[in-house]
């Protein structure tokens, strides 16, 4: 039988290899991971890391994805916050929550940032930081990201 620890190491090794990126062989892992694998079970969408290492900002990373509406732009965040507290990660600062338009969730060494597509639009962060490392993220199978990563060649 697996002690609780066992099974948390088990948990977070789950999570990093259902989390696929479409961009290259890159793989994300740990926190950042966890977080984005929370966000797509709750069908998050057009979900994207900015790896904002090689820049000259204040974090390593932008999480970035939408809800369609309010409620599930709560329930993002809602997952994200509740995964990362189960491995004792709280976030320093969370902005936009009550409004549910624009949710912050600042955890230091990353950000998330849950949008309604129109929010994300009107803000464009990827525009913004341009010059970051943009990472795709999908919950597909290795074939099935691939795939789609060829149909938008």
């Amino acid at each position: 039988m697996k002690t609780k620890t066992e099974k948390k190491q088990t948990d977070k090794k789950q999570a990093e290899k259902k989390v696929r990126t479409t961009s290259g062989s890159k793989r994300l892992t740990g926190d950042v991971a966890r977080a984005v694998k929370a966000a797509l079970d709750k069908k998050a969408q057009d979900v994207v890391v900015l790896d904002l290492r090689q820049t000259p900002a204040f974090t390593d990373f932008f999480v970035l994805c939408s809800g369609t509406n309010p409620r599930q732009v709560k329930a993002i965040a809602d997952a994200v916050e509740e995964t990362l507290r189960a491995g004792k990660v709280r976030p320093a600062h969370v902005e936009g929550y009550d409004r549910a338009e624009w949710v912050l969730m600042d955890f230091f060494s990353f950000i998330v940032h849950v949008f309604t597509p129109q929010t994300r639009e009107f803000y464009s962060l990827e525009r913004l930081w341009g010059d970051a490392n943009r990472i795709e993220v999908s919950d597909a199978p290795p074939e099935a990201a691939k795939t789609r990563a060829d149909a938008d060649e």
